[in-house]
């Protein structure tokens, strides 16, 4: 496959309901490039400047889209890189000292992360041929090495903010969950740690019930009943704080959540070392649940196809959803 030539294939839903072209943001976690070569191979690639607000939080200026990120993905080492020393020299020092040894350790382990601003759809091309850049430079991802457990997220504007619009993506969403899951072949160690983790059963069948679709009030509470943290496949927090913020403020009081008005998608892994491994994979798959999403009649059917799936116990010893979802018509990948 040539990465340079990648025609995005688009959703049949390219606005929102303003009129405006939907957008989608990008993160790539990776590891064997250190926050300098990333960011400068991303300014190359967009013929942008870096911006290097601390040794491990740089950024990318000159995309008419916005500000592209490049750091260090570790909470603590960015924190140091923003404080600005005391008087007393010692302390100075001490800093210095800790700093270097921590970053020294953690380069090794730490995947740095590009954070691409949101880009109309067609745009995930410039992202097909950073990552081929990227590989060449020596980057690599999950499945590298038995500790790296990397992701690449996608954040997708959606069509409109319209509570049914939102409970058909969650049902697609679901409906799709264990096929998606299956092709993403997420690595053992992301799954153990959480950060890409499925949602409770018992929330699942709540939402695949052909007869659920509440307001906006109700479709936030039950989630945040249920899923009252980031840790999600298909995290949902952004979007509902930019709906109502003092819904989400009274249940989840994490800083890291940030409004907007996208879906917070976490399944894939990012496997960049590959050669056949892009974007493309990942996107085409999400085309699956975008179409799902936009055609109320087949949504339907599936949900109470999977619904009955759910309430045979002894059928779910021997039956494999993802193979029945991957054999069912309008089910294949977009790449």
């Amino acid at each position: 496959m040539d990465f340079n030539a990648w025609s995005v294939p688009l959703p049949a839903a390219m606005h929102t309901a303003s009129g405006k072209p939907r957008r989608i943001g990008v993160e790539l976690e990776m590891i064997g490039l250190s926050v300098s070569e990333v960011s400068r191979m991303v300014a190359s690639h967009l013929n942008g400047k870096v911006r290097e607000d601390t040794p491990y939080e740089h950024f990318i200026t000159g995309d008419d889209a916005g500000e592209w990120g490049v750091e260090l993905d570790y909470a603590y080492l960015k924190e140091l890189g923003r404080e600005q020393p005391a008087d007393v020299e010692m302390l100075a020092v001490l800093n210095e000292v800790a700093e270097g040894v921590l970053r020294a350790g953690a380069e090794a382990i730490v995947p740095v992360e590009i954070v691409s601003p949101p880009l109309p759809i067609q745009r995930l091309a410039d992202i097909q041929a950073l990552i081929a850049r990227l590989r060449s430079a020596g980057a690599k991802g999950s499945g590298a090495g038995v500790t790296y457990a990397f992701g690449m997220q996608f954040n997708p504007e959606l069509p409109d903010l319209e509570a049914a619009t939102i409970s058909g993506y969650l049902k697609a969403f679901f409906c799709l969950y264990d096929w998606l899951a299956a092709r993403s072949k997420v690595d053992l160690t992301r799954r153990l740690t959480g950060f890409s983790a499925a949602f409770p059963e018992s929330y699942v069948r709540k939402v695949v019930d052909p007869e659920y679709w509440p307001d906006q009030a109700q479709l936030i509470d039950d989630y945040l009943s249920d899923n009252p943290s980031r840790n999600r496949a298909l995290d949902m927090l952004p979007l509902f704080m930019h709906l109502d913020e003092k819904r989400l403020r009274a249940v989840v009081d994490d800083p890291r959540v940030k409004p907007r008005p996208t879906l917070h998608y976490r399944l894939p892994n990012c496997e960049i070392h590959r050669k056949d491994w892009g974007i493309h994979l990942a996107w085409g798959d999400w085309l699956v649940v975008e179409s799902l999403a936009a055609d109320r009649d087949r949504l339907n059917n599936l949900c109470s196809a999977y619904a009955a799936w759910l309430d045979k116990p002894l059928s779910r010893l021997f039956d494999n959803w993802a193979d029945e979802v991957a054999a069912m018509p309008g089910v294949s990948s977009g790449t």
